[in-house]
Formats: structure tokens, C-alpha cells, sequence
């Protein structure tokens, strides 16, 4: 199965080679690095398994939206839109053999100064082992766990 996040913007399409991909601006740790201020340095991975496509957010300050709605976790469909903060990509899941493709990939998008915050380590590997039922969150619990992170 061939796995591509085809960017909004025209430009060259990300193939997702992985079974686990990890997505943001951190090069040293990111598969798929994303040079982007709205992008936090571990912002997501994306699971590969039986022809589908899961993404799962790390934690990340300005989030992962699936069409529109910011997820925690869910699968993802062929023409869905997936972003991260506000980069946008078109999902493309179909046959095809990605083979003689790099593994590691990188956006040509322009740079900005990173945000001031992220997740300290501790936090986002709790995150990461909590509970995987797929769910959407509501504005009202993101405003809530934006309050509780900023410490209000």
C-alpha cells in the first residue's frame, strides 16, 4: 500500500514508508520534519498497519486536526485533510510500491521562530502510553486542558 500526505500547498508529497512515523521540527528525532512554527519538535505520529493510516498527537501546542476537528488520536481515510498546527495535507491511500523511497522526509515550508512552549519529556510519554480508545475533543475540553497546562 502506498501512504502519501499530499501538502494543500502544491508541494512535493510527503510517502510514508514506516510503520511508525514520527512528525515535527525536531530533526534528530522526526522522520517526517516540518520546519514550520506551528509545529511542536515531537507533534504526532502516524501508525501504518493493514492498508490504514492512525495518527496520534504527542502533545503538541497547536494540535492535529483531522477535516477541520482536533483529535488526540483517530484513523485516517483516503482524501481526508490531516494538519498539524496549520500545515495541511490530503491523505492518499492506495496501491502502489514505495520502495527506493527515503524514509526520512522534509518540508520546504517556511521557518519561523519556534513557539516558547513544549512538553516536558515525563508528560509526553505519559501521553503516549495512556489509554488508545479513538476519541474527538470538544472545544470546551480543549479550552480546559489548555488552562491546566498553562497553569491557571
Amino acid at each position: 500500500m502506498l501512504a502519501k500526505l499530499i501538502p494543500v500547498d502544491g508541494s512535493q508529497p510527503f510517502v510514508i514508508t514506516r510503520d511508525v512515523t514520527v512528525v515535527g521540527r525536531q530533526r534528530s528525532e522526526c522522520d517526517m520534519v516540518i520546519n514550520h512554527h506551528g509545529v511542536s519538535k515531537l507533534h504526532c505520529i502516524i501508525a501504518k498497519t493493514d492498508g490504514l493510516l492512525f495518527v496520534r498527537d504527542l502533545g503538541s501546542t497547536n494540535g492535529t486536526t483531522v477535516n477541520g476537528q482536533r483529535v488526540m488520536r483517530g484513523a485516517l481515510l483516503p482524501g481526508d485533510e490531516l494538519a498539524f498546527g496549520k500545515t495541511k495535507f490530503k491523505v492518499h491511500l492506495g496501491p502502489g510500491d514505495p520502495s527506493g523511497i527515503s524514509d526520512r522526509t522534509e518540508a520546504m515550508v517556511a521557518y519561523d521562530p519556534p513557539p516558547s512552549r513544549e512538553l516536558p519529556f515525563v508528560e509526553l510519554q505519559e501521553r503516549m502510553e495512556s489509554d488508545s480508545d479513538i476519541r474527538l475533543v470538544s472545544p470546551e475540553e480543549l479550552e480546559s486542558s489548555d488552562k491546566k497546562h498553562a497553569g491557571l
